[in-house]
């Protein structure tokens, strides 16, 4: 599975767990091309566009990222779900949407992506 090229909208609120994500996706031979922190952030980078996938953590600093994931769905663009809180937090809605909980494994964080990207 070659992820190499692969631009991704990170959606972190956490700054040791974006740099983490942001060390992963690089030794995957992605790059993260914009990050986010709070939802508005994550709606104004998610329409600005210029990636191939994003990475969006359920829980935004006790907000709710669902408003996020429902414009990138129904942009048709794909995005993985991270969370802390295991796959217990994700809305049933999304249950076909990849999701990698945290702390994350290369391997997981790979294979969401790629799955996202329908690779």
């Amino acid at each position: 599975m070659s992820l190499d090229g692969v631009r991704i909208l990170l959606v972190e609120d956490e700054a040791i767990i974006a740099m983490t994500a942001e060390d992963m996706a690089g030794a995957l031979g992605c790059r993260i091309v914009a990050s986010a922190a709070t939802l508005a952030e994550a709606l104004a980078a998610a329409e600005r566009g210029g990636f191939d996938v994003a990475l969006l953590d359920i829980n935004l600093n006790g907000v709710d990222s669902l408003p996020a994931a429902a414009w990138l769905k129904r942009q048709g663009l794909p995005f993985v779900f991270t969370t802390g809180y295991g796959s217990s937090g994700r809305d049933p809605a999304y249950d076909d949407v990849p999701l990698v909980t945290k702390p994350y494994r290369l391997a997981d964080l790979g294979a969401a992506i790629a799955e996202a990207l329908g690779r």
